[in-house]
């Protein structure tokens, strides 16, 4: 045997960067679901929160909100659920930065930083599962909203798409919640700073009423908000009313416009995530 040749045969083979750093995001997406099926209650009140708006919105409102020129409660149901569904994996962003502020406060973070593992891992892989977490939680979402009266009218491929819509929009807010979450020093402080900022977005929207219903000077700012865009482009794809007579860009191509904004979000506030994980744990 040629000497050396045994090492040869048994060392790892080299990985590049990208391969490294995909495989090191699914062990720590793998570890947090593992984590989150340990603690069903996080999935069950995960679960509660948008069912209850779901029902509150629906029968509390659901007869007193003019959609076009109707004031049907049907109609009002359709009109809504794009907008809860929006609003759902939006505030699951609040649950991705208390977690990852969790992670750093117990010292979690420092271990994987000990670790031969690419640094974006531990962040790419905590969005993950937090991506599939929201998957679940829309799944039963939409039976419920099917079960109050919510219909699709474009087809099965419409309506899919935009679920991915959706899931895009949810998975670029968690990295402005990975950045909450790296920023502050407690879990509390986290959740507070994940909602704060939700709340005027998730509302300064056309997700719960109709946008020219809104003071002139407000118009604008929903039509460009983000959410919006996802919102309307939803209702355009499940065929449900509500389709925007406003000139904005976003409202004409809601579809372009919210891949637009969630890749853009993406691309923004997961350089900047690294680059603060990176500091913190320097």
């Amino acid at each position: 045997m040629v000497p050396g040749s045994a090492d040869r045969l048994t060392a790892p083979r080299p990985r590049g960067g990208i391969v490294q750093s995909v495989d090191d995001s699914l062990v720590i997406a793998r570890r947090n679901l593992i984590r989150m099926s340990r603690i069903p209650e996080m999935v069950v009140f995960g679960l509660i929160q948008p069912i209850m708006f779901v029902v509150l919105f629906s029968y509390v409102f659901g007869g007193s909100m003019q959609i076009g020129d109707s004031t049907s409660p049907t109609v009002y149901r359709e009109f809504l659920m794009a907008g809860i569904f929006a609003q759902t994996v939006t505030f699951a962003t609040a649950g991705a930065g208390a977690g990852i502020a969790d992670d750093m406060h117990k010292g979690l973070i420092d271990r994987f930083r000990s670790l031969p593992m690419a640094r974006g891992a531990v962040l790419t892989g905590r969005t993950l599962a937090d991506l599939v977490q929201t998957t679940l939680t829309l799944v039963v979402l939409a039976i419920v909203a099917l079960l109050v009266g919510w219909r699709i009218h474009e087809g099965v491929p419409k309506a899919l798409g935009a679920f991915v819509l959706l899931l895009l929009l949810g998975y670029a807010f968690s990295w402005i919640g990975a950045l909450i979450g790296l920023s502050v020093r407690t879990p509390e402080a986290a959740t507070s700073g994940g909602l704060i900022w939700l709340f005027p977005v998730t509302f300064i929207s056309n997700a719960f009423v109709d946008s020219d219903n809104m003071p002139s000077w407000l118009q604008p700012i929903a039509e460009w908000n983000p959410f919006s865009a996802t919102v309307q482009a939803c209702r355009e794809l499940f065929g449900n009313p509500g389709v925007s007579t406003s000139d904005a860009w976003p409202m004409q191509h809601p579809v372009w416009a919210s891949l637009l904004w969630s890749v853009l979000i993406i691309a923004v506030f997961r350089t900047l995530s690294v680059r603060k994980y990176r500091s913190a744990t320097a």
